[in-house]
This record gives structure tokens, sequence and C-alpha cells, in this order.
């Protein structure tokens, strides 16, 4: 199997620009101290340029106000826009709100309905409008998201939806939520629960909070990025607010879980090579114990591990996006589930290392590391803890083997049926040396 991802130079040209436009125009806007507010008025002029140029939301087809990117494509450009949080927000393809604009879009694809786009789909690509995803509950495990409590049933033309929700990224400054629930408890949980549209300000929703996390433990309320605690009680929701066919849920949410998987990876190799190039820089500007830091053997072992490490995520990232290209996201499950979790061991691996290059000045606020790594550490838990991957992949290979009482290479076996195998031959030979 041929595996291609080259890219076109008008594409190559694109990406050149990208990496000067982050670091000359966005980097900088980092050392502010923003509201949200402030940063939607820093950023808008950057996103017309973006618009300009032919690279907003390019995470959708061109019939609905994408650029049609792929998923090698977008990869790549995610590589580059990862190394700010404020990247991915200029070039429209934010978290959670291109996740949420793919999961509308595929609704709209299962049901035909137009509506979807003018209602939701273009002021969210427009940036007229903000969202959060709304899945994970604080009282049953995430990783196993059969086990969900939160319910809606039908009543007449509308749902009732009730439940308790956390996580909810940007869900204390969203419009509207999309909120999964269990539509159906009598059937499989893959084929019983639903997704649905639900404005943030109808009846029966409250934002009970915004979650402190080891990312940002003293968390303002109402700030881009937070992590709302949301409960939904007797949330009455319009049937035509429900998103693809009643029983769809866990078909949209691998929809957007794997594209998101990719763009999640790439951008932690964006953060990786960041970190990386503060320890090259770091290793040759300080001076200790008669040499550079970058004399030292160990610092050399920190960078050289780094960037073997750094190419192999990158390789395997990229050959997941090109096969998701090719096949599909169920066909390469085991894929998009290794790159998730080697990815996020790669980034704090290096983050670690630049850290500990820097010692005392890395660990102060002085320098992004100690942000970087307390990010990092999340890594392995969101979209799946590690632990969820690493039992996909295993599961998936052992299904390729058969148990076996003798070992298949117990070498005392296999030399008595080659000696079988070779009876004449063997005879003959012998018959020669006699």
């Amino acid at each position: 199997m041929a595996w291609d991802f080259e890219t076109e130079p008008a594409f190559e040209e694109k990406l050149a620009w990208m990496r000067s436009f982050v670091k000359e125009e966005i980097f900088p806007i980092e050392t502010l101290k923003l509201s949200s507010d402030q940063v939607v008025a820093f950023i808008r002029p950057l996103q017309d340029e973006v618009k300009a140029r032919g690279l907003w939301a390019a995470h959708l087809p061109a019939e609905l106000g994408g650029m049609g990117f792929g998923q090698v494509k977008l990869g790549l450009m995610h590589e580059i826009l990862g190394q700010t949080p404020y990247g991915p927000v200029v070039f429209g393809n934010n978290a959670p709100d291109s996740g949420n604009a793919e999961l509308l879009a595929a609704g709209m694809e299962m049901t035909g309905r137009e509506d979807i786009r003018e209602r939701w789909l273009q002021p969210l690509l427009d940036g007229a409008m903000r969202s959060g995803f709304s899945m994970t509950e604080p009282n049953t495990a995430g990783s196993d998201p059969r086990l969900l409590k939160s319910n809606a049933v039908r009543d007449g033309d509308e749902w009732v939806l009730n439940g308790r929700k956390w996580y909810t990224t940007n869900g204390s400054v969203a419009d509207i939520l999309i909120v999964m629930a269990v539509t159906n408890p009598d059937v499989h949980p893959y084929q019983g629960s639903s997704m649905f549209v639900v404005p943030v300000n109808t009846k029966g929703v409250t934002i009970l909070r915004d979650v402190g996390s080891m990312d940002d433990p003293d968390v303002t309320y109402g700030r881009f990025g937070n992590h709302a605690e949301i409960l939904y009680q007797d949330v009455r929701i319009p049937a035509d607010h429900l998103i693809g066919p009643e029983g769809s849920g866990f078909l949209l949410a691998q929809t957007r879980l794997g594209p998101g998987r990719i763009h999640h990876c790439m951008r932690w190799l964006g953060q990786s090579q960041r970190a990386f190039d503060m320890m090259c820089e770091r290793a040759l500007s300080r001076f200790t114990h008669g040499s550079l830091l970058a004399d030292k053997q160990t610092v050399q072992n920190w960078i050289a591990d780094s960037a073997a490490e750094m190419h192999a995520a990158r390789l395997m990232t990229l050959h997941a996006a090109w096969k998701m290209d090719k096949v599909g996201a169920s066909a390469s499950r085991d894929e998009i589930a290794m790159i998730k979790y080697y990815g996020a061991s790669v980034l704090h691996n290096v983050v670690d290392r630049a850290l500990q290059t820097y010692g005392s000045l890395g660990y102060s606020a002085d320098m992004p590391l100690e942000g970087m790594y307390r990010a990092a550490r999340a890594a392995r838990i969101y979209d799946g803890p590690d632990e969820v991957h690493r039992q996909t992949v295993a599961r998936h290979a052992l299904k390729r083997y058969e148990p076996s009482e003798i070992p298949s290479d117990h070498i005392p076996t296999r030399a008595a049926a080659a000696r079988e195998k070779f009876a004449s031959m063997l005879e003959f030979l012998e018959a020669e040396r006699v």
C-alpha cells in the first residue's frame, strides 16, 4: 500500500504564510490579559485576513461555507495553529464550534433538512454564534458513554430533557448547547441516544459554574475556553431541534470525535515543537558547570529523543489522516486510537524536558512552559482516556490471533515438523555424507 502525504505547492505556500502569521500576529496576543469580549475585538481583523486568504473554516466542505480540505491538509494546518490557543479561533476551526459544525452538517446530510444551515450552522461559521458540546456527566464514567443518565422524553411536538452535565467547553459563554441524552432506554445503548440543539436561554437550563481544573484552578466565570457544569431540568425542546434521526447520537459522536482526534494530535505536535524550540534555544544559551547545556549528554539525549518522538508522532498522525481521507473514520479506528495516546505522551515528554532545561525559570510563570505542562496533562484524559484507546488497539490486534497450547514458534515442535517435511532430503544428505 502506497502512502502519500504530499500536498500541492500552492498549499505549501499557504502553510508558509500561516507559520509567519501565527508567530507575528497571534503569539503577541497571548501576553495580554484580555477579557473574552476584548479577545473578539483583537482577533476580528485577523479573522478577516484569514477569510481573504481562503483559509477560514477549512474543516467543512465548500457547499457548507468551508474550504473542503481533507484530513491531511487540516492536520498540517492544525500543527501550526496548535502552537497557540488563539490559533484555531482566528482560523474559524476552534473546538467545540468546529466539531459542532461538523455534527450539524452530518445531521443535514442524514435528514436533508436545509433549515439547520440557516438556524445554526451558518451563524457558527460566521462567528456570530458560540456553542458548547454537552455530553460528559459528573456521576458517570466519561470513558463509557453507554452509561449516560441524561434523558429526553417525547411529549407531542417537544422533547423534555433532564440531566446534569459538566466539562461543557464554552458552556458559560455559548448561545447554543448540543446535548446528548438517552431517548430510548429499551434498546442497545448505541441505538438509544440522540443529540439536540438547546438554546442556552431555554427555561430549565442552569449554568451552575465553570469548573476549575489543573489547567486553570482559579477559574473566572464566563471566560472563553472554560468548562461549565450545567443542570437541565424539564427543558422543553422543539422536536425540530433534534439533530439527525432519533437514536443517532453515537453515530454523530463518532463523526465528530474521529477528525477531532486527528486535529488534537496535530495541535499537540505544534505545542511540542514550540517547547522543543525553547529547549534548544536554552541549551545553546545557558552555561553551567564548565560548559553549555548543549554540551551535556543528558540534554543532548533529551533533544534527540524529543526529535525522534515528535517525528514518529507526526508520521503516525498524518498516516491516520491519510487513511481517514481514503477509507473513512470507522476503518481508521486503530490508527486514530494509537495517535491519541502516543501523541499525548509525546506532548507531555517534550514539554517536561523543556521545562527541566529551563529549571526555575521554566517552572515560573515568566515562561509559557508551566502552563503548557498543566494543559498537557489533560491530553491523556479528554476525547477518551489513554487506557480506553490502548484497550481498543489491543482488542483489535488480538482478534487476528488464535490461542495455541503449544507456542507456534516452539523450536522442538518446529524441528520435529521440519524433519518430517524434509525427511527424504535429510536421508539423501546423510547418505552423501557417508
